[in-house]
């Protein structure tokens, strides 16, 4: 049977409203801020590394907490906190670079903090829908969700590359901030019953951390799907910490070319999104998320083919094709699958667990990135990616849980 819609949900229309808004904004910023080392304060791979270290360092360091936290509180009102925070640090990082005045360890501080606040977002965003939608309803949901957000990196690059050229870094930084702001103010007039998490006197911090990563690691199912992802996050840090410079200074792209390089991952994204949950029903969602798994490493592979001058830009385009299309099939089935095998009061630390390695690996990936290509080349470091992702294929492939489908299952 088709998927039920969710668009006549006034309350999720207004989320997913919000989630465009924001998402849109994070692009934007996402290029800005690398020409913004690049251009501005002359960085190189290293100082690159350090930058986005300190930007995915929060998981790494509390990231589990973060799921805690969630699982006690409501969680758009943590929403609503964390956007304005925000807000806050990417406006300072623009007025600072706006007045001259940016340095790069003020700029690790500043992401350092805005990462932080996007840590609890997205622990309370992943554990939220299932609030707005039900269970039957997330494949279409996250489908719409990562339609949105893959056609946002699309259009992001591009607006920033836009807004680099035209108007300068900072303003594009600026943009985003804004965007947050936005976000805010949807998601504080959203209208949804959320009861607050039932109170008992056997909360522990300690126990409850273990419990979630209990349920993650000792899952059959979840627990390849984490070790690979966890493989996966990090070795495409690789790749992404050296790719805009690799772009920049060794096939000499402008910041528009460079942004339509990036947003080719978006447009082919959108039409993977839409089509993961349709290959979902006729192979079965567990072997879809695996043979895509493969995409990874066979599109970065294409960068390396990628030579200075007239076509500079044809190979490093259509790898982001190949690697957008790969995620937006995946990131719905992967989102879905995992909240419907998770009982509610363990979405939070199950989400917050997965993403702290996830995303915390990135602090060691970045800096470990920008010395091999500081030291080796451009071209040695995205390699080392590419051997990373291949073994992050082999793993989910090789595991149980290319047989996983999307049915809830009892919480055990």
């Amino acid at each position: 049977m088709p998927a039920p819609s969710v668009t006549s949900d006034r309350s999720f229309v207004r989320f997913w409203i919000a989630d465009a808004v924001s998402n849109l904004g994070t692009f934007v910023s996402t290029l800005a801020i690398q020409l913004l080392l690049i251009d501005t304060l002359h960085a190189d791979q290293r100082a690159i590394g350090f930058v986005r270290s300190a930007q995915w360092l929060p998981y790494l360091l509390f990231g589990v907490l973060a799921g805690v936290v969630v699982d006690r509180v409501r969680r758009r009102p943590l929403l609503v906190a964390a956007d304005v925070l925000s807000a806050v640090f990417l406006g300072t990082v623009a007025a600072l670079a706006l007045a001259g005045r940016l340095t790069v360890p003020a700029l690790c501080v500043l992401v350092f903090l805005a990462g932080s606040a996007s840590m609890f977002f997205i622990a309370a965003h992943q554990s939220f829908l299932p609030s707005l939608v039900p269970v039957t309803s997330l494949p279409t949901a996250w489908a719409r969700l990562e339609q949105t957000t893959t056609a946002a990196q699309s259009i992001g690059p591009l607006v920033g590359g836009l807004l680099v050229r035209t108007l300068t870094a900072p303003v594009a930084v600026l943009v985003d901030a804004v965007s947050y702001a936005v976000s805010a103010v949807l998601l504080a007039t959203l209208r949804v019953h959320e009861p607050a998490p039932a109170r008992t006197e056997e909360r522990h911090v300690w126990r409850e951390l273990k419990e979630g990563a209990h349920w993650v690691y000792r899952h059959r199912m979840l627990a390849p799907y984490a070790v690979s992802l966890h493989l996966w996050f990090f070795a495409n840090a690789i790749v992404s910490t050296v790719l805009v410079y690799f772009a920049a200074t060794e096939l000499h792209l402008d910041a528009l070319a460079i942004g339509v390089v990036l947003a080719a991952a978006g447009v082919s994204g959108v039409v993977g999104a839409g089509l993961g949950p349709r290959l979902a029903r006729r192979y079965g969602m567990g072997r879809v998320v695996a043979a895509s798994g493969w995409l990874s490493p066979a599109a970065y592979a294409l960068l390396l083919l990628a030579q200075p001058g007239p076509g500079a830009i044809v190979w490093p385009v259509v790898a982001n094709l190949v690697f957008g299309f790969g995620l937006g099939v995946r990131g719905p089935l992967d989102m879905s699958y995992r909240n419907m095998v998770t009982p509610d009061r363990l979405r939070g630390r199950m989400n917050a667990t997965i993403r702290s390695l996830n995303w915390g690996s990135i602090s060691v990936a970045a800096p470990l990135a920008g010395a091999a290509a500081a030291t080796w080349g451009n071209r040695v470091a995205i390699g080392i990616g590419i051997a990373g992702l291949a073994v992050a294929a082999a793993v989910l492939s090789l595991s149980p849980y290319r047989e996983a489908e999307l049915a809830p299952v009892a919480p055990a």
